[in-house]
Parts: structure tokens; C-alpha cells; sequence
């Protein structure tokens, strides 16, 4: 009995990392792109996914606060990003996946910085 329970707790401890990552597949649709331009808010440079916010001006000239998606440091790292890449205040370019239930949430493809460098987004869907 006690060897079932540890066996349990065991695969519990396993399992229970994987759930907690999320689908970006069921998260964004990667037949819906949409380019943001807009000054950088906030930066969250965090695993498992980092992610910023840009304000972007709608077509009525509203600000709207859109959270970017990225991969993981790690992978902006490997990418040539690092952690000063953006900055608060930046004006921004980026190409994302949008969210599927139409939020304003977005999974970075590139992301364009002012002086005309392109990085990749690291998205977390694995395309690009």
C-alpha cells in the first residue's frame, strides 16, 4: 500500500508541471495576424512565457492596452534579446498571433523596435 502511495505522489509530482503550461494553439489563432504599433507600458521578463503591454491607438484614435506574448527568456536570449532589448516608454512595431476569443492579447511573431531592428517574437505557438 505504502509503495502505491508513493508511486502516486510520484506521478502526481511529474504530471502536474505539464498542466499547468498552457496550449498556445488553443490560446491564438495563427490564421489571424495583426500588427500593433505602440509605446511600450509594462515588462514582465518571466518564464515560461515573457510578455510586455503596448499602447495602441484604435482606428477612433482610443488607447487600448494590449498584452504580447513571447517565448521564454531563454529563447529571446538565444535570439538577441536582452533583458534592456525593450524599455518602458519604447515605440514599438509588432507582428503577433491574435487571441482566438478576441481579446487583447497577442502571441508575438517580430517585434520592431523604433530604429528599425527586428527581433524574433519567440512565439509560443512554434511557427515563424
Amino acid at each position: 500500500m505504502k509503495k502505491l502511495a508513493l508511486f502516486l505522489m510520484s506521478l502526481a509530482a511529474i504530471v502536474t508541471p505539464a498542466l499547468a503550461h498552457h496550449s498556445a494553439a488553443a490560446e491564438y489563432d495563427i490564421k489571424s495576424t495583426v500588427t500593433l504599433k505602440g509605446t511600450i507600458t509594462n515588462i514582465e521578463w518571466l518564464n515560461p512565457h515573457a510578455r510586455f503591454y503596448v499602447d495602441v491607438k484604435d482606428t477612433d484614435g482610443k488607447v487600448i492596452n494590449w498584452e504580447i506574448e513571447t517565448g521564454s527568456p531563454n529563447q529571446l536570449l538565444r535570439g538577441g534579446w536582452t533583458r534592456n532589448t525593450l524599455k518602458i516608454g519604447d515605440v514599438i512595431t509588432v507582428e503577433a498571433y491574435r487571441a482566438k476569443d478576441g481579446a487583447n492579447l497577442a502571441d508575438a511573431v517580430s517585434v520592431t523596435t523604433a530604429e528599425g531592428r527586428k527581433l524574433i517574437g519567440g512565439t509560443s505557438t512554434g511557427e515563424k
